[in-house]
């Protein structure tokens, strides 16, 4: 089969789609990508043809005037949702339809992924009658029955209040998203297509969508009957794998530490592989707790922020990047942003977390292992004496520890390259 996946740089997004690439690969199909330029060396590491969006939003270059979204900016997460929807899911909806349709025309697919934060490609596959199957990165985000609003960190309740907390938050929510209507709804007129009352309909011309987390991770809900939990892809990003002996080259830092030091605990640090406003100094708090508690750290500033901007000491190493997969488990406790892939990795190596969240989907991936016991969150703004006692409190009570392990346990039972690949295969039957 050749399988076309259109999708997007979207920073944590890049492994899962990738990720993906690479179990179509290994079982014989041929993989073309249509996104953005900045993937050329994810593509390249994965074996793929990348070809790339020329009229709909993508990044020219990783630096940070390129974002597309820059959705560091909004205050609010409505605020957020509408930038959201107006730069990427819906308004610039005609453009990656088009594209995708002459993508169609010059190497027809069998079937086609399409990234469903960017809902315009499945216009065109839509208006083509070609087999596609969305992909979710990371939780479920939709309204459903059972789930928590998205974007909020809140915890599912039960009972009449529960249900109308719920049933008013997602009539907020499905406002702000459908600001974005009028732009998909003109895309999909342009090829015959019927109007659409809410934006994320346009899911339901899918074959079936993969989310791709594990359902021990996220909340239970009735999810629509095209949805389907394909457990957590927890590949590397490539920026976290530099060549040996270059200068993004980390691993000579932490091959040092004496044999008494390497008898201390060892904390982690994984933060956003992309550009967050302040997450230096969130950075420099950690670190300065690390030092203050007088344990092993091993901070990874990530490609946006140079690791010459946070102070080391003696036992807390400063590094760009390692892959997580290689040094979670080592680790005793994990200390991330909230991304999808690190509390993911972090927990199917059984490490216990602890959260500093802040936008996008960090709030809501924080409070499913919070509400698990596998670990605690602060806010982003915390002190260092406050970052300091919860990872005191995360090396010292076992309770964490046993909870995360149990978590992994179960999310690590749900991985299946098999049933991800079959349901791919499947779309044109």
């Amino acid at each position: 089969m050749h399988i076309l996946f259109a999708t997007w740089d979207g920073a944590g997004t890049v492994p899962i789609d990738f990720g993906i690439a690479r179990r179509l690969l290994a079982r014989g199909h041929t993989v073309t990508v249509l996104g953005d330029p900045t993937l050329a060396d994810e593509a390249a590491r994965a074996g793929v043809e990348l070809r790339t969006w020329r009229k709909a939003p993508h990044r020219a270059s990783p630096a940070r005037e390129d974002d597309v979204l820059k959705d560091w900016e909004p205050r609010t997460p409505i605020g957020l949702f509408r930038r959201v929807s107006e730069r990427l899911i819906t308004g610039p909806s005609a453009d990656f339809a088009e594209e995708t349709m002459a993508e169609l025309k010059r190497r027809p697919p069998d079937v086609v992924l399409v990234d469903a934060v960017i809902l315009g490609p499945m216009v065109a596959t839509e208006a083509a009658t070609v087999p596609t199957v969305g992909v979710l990165p990371g939780i479920y985000v939709l309204p459903a029955p059972g789930m928590p609003p998205f974007g909020l960190g809140l915890k599912p309740v039960t009972g009449t209040l529960g249900r109308s907390r719920d049933r008013l938050l997602n009539a907020v929510v499905r406002a702000a998203w459908r600001s974005g209507l009028p732009a998909l709804n003109a895309a999909r007129a342009s090829y015959g297509l019927a109007p659409l009352t809410d934006p994320w309909d346009q899911l339901r011309s899918c074959e079936r969508v993969l989310v791709t987390t594990a359902a021990a991770f996220d909340f239970p809900a009735d999810l629509p009957a095209f949805a389907h939990y394909v457990g957590a892809i927890d590949d590397d990003p490539q920026w976290a794998k530099p060549a040996p002996g270059t200068p993004s080259d980390q691993t000579g830092s932490i091959a040092d530490w004496t044999a008494e030091q390497r008898r201390l605990p060892l904390v982690v640090v994984g933060f956003s592989g992309s550009f967050v406003t302040g997450q230096d100094a969130v950075l420099r708090r950690v670190t300065a707790a690390l030092t203050a508690l007088g344990v092993r750290g091993l901070v990874c500033t990530g490609p946006t922020i140079d690791p010459d901007r946070i102070a080391g000491s003696e036992h807390v190493r400063v590094v760009r990047a390692i892959p997580h997969s290689e040094i979670f488990p080592d680790a005793d406790v994990v200390v991330t942003h909230g991304g999808h892939g690190t509390i993911t990795k972090a927990l199917m190596a059984g490490k216990p977390v602890l959260c500093l969240p802040k936008f996008r989907d960090q709030h809501d991936n924080a409070v499913r292992m919070t509400t698990r016991g596998a670990g605690l969150t602060l806010k982003a703004g915390a002190s260092s004496f406050r970052i300091a006692r919860a990872l005191e409190r995360l090396l010292v009570e076992p309770g964490f520890a046993r909870a995360a392990e149990d978590l992994g346990q179960r999310m690590r039972a749900e991985l299946d390259d098999g049933k991800l690949v079959e349901l791919i295969e499947r779309a044109p039957r």
